[in-house]
């Protein structure tokens, strides 16, 4: 009897490598063969960039490496150990792994070890004694329960379909690294940002309420009109509601770092002096390469193909379900009325019943779920190009905003040096009689402005070199392990 079921796993072990899954063609990727010219600067050289990782791809740039600035690497190395959406991206990895154990289980036979004893009283009216009659018996030994023979690959087709959902669920955690990493860097950066536009609006109200003070001298001695003194009112009150908004942005600012980082910033120890905006050398000559690469690099992009090769596995198993299942029952062991006599000679039991289930009429329910299959794996397809797309698109945003930004800063910089020449030369024209405070008023506002759209645009550069670092798959690598906590 034990070579006989011997046999039979041995056959499932060979029947079992038929698929009748189709095979994975996987789609070709619907963007252009390379992404768009980088737009060049008009006639303004851009500033040098670091060269220690010029040329390598934003993959193989450690996080530590693109992030000079010690202070924002506290604050994501904070939020790699404590924010919570990784934290559940962590536990989804587990939950996606206890599921495909339990799936790939069903590829071997599970045996268990059973003892057991069974008492059990016939009525007098059911013997030929006419008194009733109680038995006892012990049994011990093993049993096969239900171990399916995958002769069409029904089960390995759902083992498949399981593992590539693992996968997927495991690139996804190295999305949302990613996105941690970058989004944590631009909440950092637009906290210093509106830090430096509001220490500009606080000197700017300084000097306004100084201005304000002489034009209210100067109109009680009869030496200016009341419109100077009412338009050197109106910037001051400007340069307060101006303060008030920034200072609302920035406490903004540090509840969305705070949010991402999962801890109290001030519970971070050992915090160096924040970097301004012009000392923050992120490297941003990253090489694009390929849209072929982004396959490699995106682990969203992966995270879709394994979605992809998951539906294509439940095809399988919906087009075996159309044929025979055959599942074994066994068991072997020895069995007696007396507990004395279980392993005496003779007392050997054993049971063997396969069965087989051929499917006749179900109202279509194989059918539907074949089709659903179908469907299914036709909206894998359409997420994984869109993905692909939408990676592309990324890139090539970013890509086009880099040249674009360069030039802004360096004539925004050109900009805001006219306008303090332009505030300088207003001012001695007004000492000396020459115009009226009008132009200095004026000057002195869009001074500030300048100065406001300087900050807003170094910004803007920095933001789009982490968008770019980000799109290419960088922020993934550390020079340090920390790992993702899933308690």
């Amino acid at each position: 009897m034990l070579k006989q079921i011997t046999l039979s796993l041995l056959a499932a072990g060979v029947l079992g490598g038929c698929s009748l899954a189709p095979t994975l063609q996987r789609p070709e990727a619907p963007v252009a063969a390379t992404f768009p010219q980088e737009a060049a600067p008009t006639g303004i050289a851009a500033p040098a960039t670091p060269a220690a990782n010029a040329g390598t791809p934003a993959a193989d740039i450690g996080w530590q490496d693109f992030f000079p600035d010690r202070r924002l690497q506290a604050f994501i190395a904070a939020a790699l150990d404590n924010n919570r959406d990784l934290r559940t991206a962590a536990l989804r990895i587990e939950e996606a792994r206890a599921q495909y154990n339990i799936q790939s289980a069903d590829l071997l036979p599970t045996l268990n070890a059973a003892g057991g004893v069974t008492r059990s009283r016939t009525p007098g009216e059911l013997n030929a004694s006419g008194r009733p009659i109680l038995t006892t018996g012990y049994q011990v030994g093993l049993s096969l329960t239900s171990f399916e023979l995958d002769f069409f690959g029904r089960v390995r087709s759902l083992n498949q379909a399981a593992l590539a959902q693992y996968l997927a669920t495991e690139e996804a955690a190295r999305a949302a690294r990613i996105s941690l990493v970058a989004e944590t860097a631009k909440a950092y950066l637009a906290e210093r940002s509106f830090a430096e536009q509001h220490e500009l609006a606080r000197q700017t109200l300084q000097g306004r309420e100084n201005g304000y003070r002489l034009a209210q001298q100067r109109f009680e001695v009869g030496a200016s009109s009341a419109l100077d003194l009412r338009q050197n009112e109106t910037l001051v009150l400007t340069a307060r509601a101006t303060l008030a908004t920034l200072a609302r942005q920035r406490a903004q600012a540090i509840n969305a770092l705070t949010l991402l980082v999962g801890r109290p910033l001030d519970t971070i120890g050992d915090l160096p002096a924040p970097q301004p905006l012009s000392g923050q050398n992120i490297v941003n000559d990253i090489p694009a390469g390929l849209p072929s690469d982004l396959l490699v690099r995106r682990p969203d992009i992966r995270a879709a193909e394994q979605r992809l090769v998951s539906a294509n596995a439940n095809i399988g198993a919906a087009r075996a379900a159309f044929f025979p299942r055959i599942s074994l029952t066994a068991a072997f062991g020895t069995a007696s009325t007396a507990l004395s006599g279980l392993f005496s000679a003779g007392s050997g039991n054993w049971s063997f019943g396969p069965q087989l289930l051929l499917p006749i009429f179900d109202s279509g329910r194989n059918q539907g779920n074949l089709d659903l299959a179908q469907v299914r794996t036709n909206l894998a397809v359409v997420d994984y190009e869109k993905t692909i797309q939408t990676a592309f698109r990324e890139v090539s945003d970013a890509l086009t905003a880099r040249g674009y930004l360069e030039e802004q800063i360096e004539a925004q910089r050109a900009v805001q040096v006219a306008q303090a020449d332009r505030l300088k030369l207003a001012d001695q024209r007004f000492r000396n009689g020459i115009s009226s405070s009008l132009d200095v008023l004026d000057a002195e506002r869009e001074l500030f402005s300048a100065q406001q759209s300087l900050v807003q645009a170094q910004l803007l550069r920095l933001t789009n070199s982490v968008d770019l670092y980000r799109s290419l798959g960088g922020g993934l690598k550390s020079t340090t392990n920390y790992a993702s906590q899933a308690r």
